[in-house]
This record gives structure tokens, sequence and C-alpha cells, in this order.
């Protein structure tokens, strides 16, 4: 099973400007690969793979002799990556490759081999890079497939190891209706579970708007160019860095007190994109991270052999009585309680979600054919997000 590690990585000041250069000669390969391919379809109608790339990669080097300077596999993998994000796109995972920009904000580059780790040192040694200091705040058992240098928008360098561990991901047992809790994610709580626990939202970026908009000011009185424009801009990317950290931690801690507490977990498929073409609620969205959140949920239920059940997105969850059965068709947004016309019962809207939810993945709900009612900005719309006032 292939597991990557991710470290914080401390080059000197001469390392920095070799990484530098690394990225720069990567991203410029990549961008000469996507351009001949690009002008190879549109006026020969020829697709070059990467293999034809890679072999005219030689004489590139013999133009370009600055090319010679960086780690010669690490060039071939730009073009590796440039043929994987072409295949993503015409199998529907992505958008079309475009051309890589000299200042954006998070760049990197793969070493896919001759590369040394050494634990006890806290080191590793990288081709014509040399041995960098790495804070190693936990070790790792089997075979290095990969490293990739990264360089955050903050000046923050990370090296990320892909590892096989020599393992296989333990067979998942089918689910235990007892053992199995339903999850409704909002924003007024981040997750509402079927036991009733309701879990706060934390809203980092919310709590950190006062702060964001006095730095951004700063910035924007800053010269273009000067030094102190520079500082400012590292520190409104090192307060968006804060706010990341905390909101991936808060979603690690989440994640594996669930799968690790409960058999099975059921959710409720989320069309994020769709959600956030709702300018009243998108920075609230955007602020949950509801995509990574679930992506965490999948790869630890997978490592863990939980079972994780979804439904689909259009599936009644909010407006159907769990109960009875009743579907209260004329539910709002704005109704957060409501009282079922047949049995009586009064609902908590999100705890009744996430009871329908576990209800219907244990019941193998299909996915509803069409919108339980009309979604003002799109099919993708989940009907269950709260009002802005309740957010």
């Amino acid at each position: 099973m292939l597991r990557r590690y991710q470290y914080r990585l401390y080059p000197t000041k001469d390392q920095e400007v070799l990484i530098a250069k690394h990225l720069g000669c990567c991203r410029y390969v990549y961008n000469w690969a996507l351009n001949l391919k690009n002008t190879a379809y549109h006026d020969e109608g020829i697709s070059l793979s990467k293999y034809d790339l890679m072999q005219q990669l030689p004489a590139l080097k013999e133009e370009l002799p600055w090319l010679k300077e960086v780690n010669a596999q690490s060039l071939q993998q730009s073009i590796h990556h440039l043929s994987r994000a072409f295949t993503n796109f015409f199998e529907g995972r992505a958008e079309e490759p475009t051309f890589k920009k000299k200042h954006d904000p998070e760049q990197a580059f793969t070493v896919p081999q001759a590369y040394t780790v050494d634990f006890q040192q806290g080191t590793v040694k990288l081709p014509k890079i040399g041995t960098l200091k790495v804070k190693y705040h936990r070790a790792f058992a089997g075979t290095t497939k990969s490293a990739t240098v990264i360089r955050k928008s903050t000046g923050r360098y990370l090296i990320s190891i892909v590892v096989e561990d020599g393992k296989k991901a333990p067979k998942p047992t089918d689910p235990i209706p007892d053992q199995t809790v339903g999850i409704d994610l909002g924003l007024s709580h981040y997750a509402v579970l079927s036991t009733g626990e309701k879990v706060e939202n934390p809203k980092y970026l919310r709590n950190a708007q006062v702060r964001l908009a006095v730095l951004q000011r700063r910035l924007d009185r800053k010269q273009k160019g000067s030094q102190n424009r520079n500082k400012a801009r590292l520190k409104v990317a090192r307060c968006h860095q804060t706010i990341a950290d905390q909101r991936q931690d808060f979603q690690h801690q989440l994640s594996s007190r669930l799968v690790r507490e409960n058999q099975a977990l059921a959710v409720e498929s989320l069309n994020v994109d769709g959600m956030v073409k709702n300018h009243s609620l998108a920075r609230a969205i955007s602020d949950a991270g509801w995509g990574t959140f679930l992506a965490m949920l999948a790869y630890k239920c997978r490592e863990a052999g939980k079972t994780l059940l979804r439904i689909g997105v259009f599936e009644p969850s909010s407006k159907t009585c769990s109960v009875c059965g009743y579907r209260k068709a004329d539910l709002t947004l704005k109704d957060r309680e409501w009282i079922c016309p047949d049995c009586g019962t009064t609902h908590d809207r999100d705890l009744n979600a996430a009871i329908n939810i576990k209800q219907f993945a244990l019941a193998g709900a299909e996915r509803a054919e069409e919108p339980v009612d009309p979604l003002p900005m799109g099919r993708g719309m989940k009907q269950e997000a709260p009002c802005v006032s309740g957010g």
C-alpha cells in the first residue's frame, strides 16, 4: 500500500538557490513540452507521447546548457507529470493542462530516485542539491518510490516522500447498524452525528478576517517591487497558511476519531463546486473544507478496514421524517426545526438529516434522478445547507 509522508525542510541559503534552479528548469521543461504537444496536435494532428518528448530533451539541454545544472531525472518527471495531467483531462478528472507561471504560490519538483533518507542524522540527500536538514516527526518503513520538494508561498520548504510499505489494505466488513454513524455536514455545526453529538464549526477563516484585512491593507500601501512589499506579502501568506494548518489539524483529529470509534460511516455525497456558486455561502463553505474532510474519511476508512457508505446528492435527508418516513416538501433552508404532520415528532433539522443519512445508506438508497426541489444555483446545490444567519 502506498503512503505519503510529508516533512519540513530547512535548506541553507545556497541550497535555496539550487532548489529555485530546479523549480525554474522543471517549470520551463513542462511548458516547453506542453507547447510542443499542443503545436503538434493543432498543426499536424499528431499526439506526442511522453517518450517522444523525452527523446527531444537531450537536444534541448544542448541548446540551453543551464538545464544541465539540475537533476536530469527531475526534468524527465516534469514531462511525466504533463502526460499524467493530459490523462486526467481526457478521463474527465481534471481540466485541460495549462502553462505554469513563474510566480505561482506553490511550486514543486520530483526526484524519482538517487536520494537518501537518514532518520538518525535528520537529513535527506538530494542529487545536485546536497544534504538538507529535515524535521522527521515520525519514521516510516518500506520502499521509497519518489520524493517531491515543495516551496510554499510563505517561503516554507517541504519534502513529500511516497513509500510502499508492503502491506495490503484490510478488507472492509459488512456494516453493523448499531456500530454505524450517520454524518451530516453543515455550517452552523461542522458535523452532526446520528448519535446526537454536534461538532462545532471552528470557522478559522471567519475568525481571522479582521487580521487578514489589516495585513491586506498594509500590503496595498506598499510600493510594487519593493522589499517592504515582499515582507508584507509574506505576512499575508503566513496568515493564510496558519488558517490552512488549523483547519487541516481539526479535520485530521475529527476524521481519525470518527474512524476509530465506529465500524462504518455514512455520509452524503457533496458537489462542493456547485455549492460555492451560491455567493452568500461561498466563503463559509470554502472555510469548512468539506471536500478535504470527506477525502480524509475515505482513505482512513480504507486503511483501517472500515466501511464508508455514501448516499446520493439529492436524497431528501432533511425533508424526510426519520420516524415515520413522511416527506415535508415545503421545508426551507430557514427552518432549523419542524414538526412531522403525521407522527407529531419534533425534528432538529441537522440531527434528522444525520439519522436519515444512516438509514438511507444502510438500506442502499438509490441516488435521486431529479433534485428534490428546484435549485437556484444549479443541480449540485446541497439543499441542507443552512442559511447565512445560521452560519
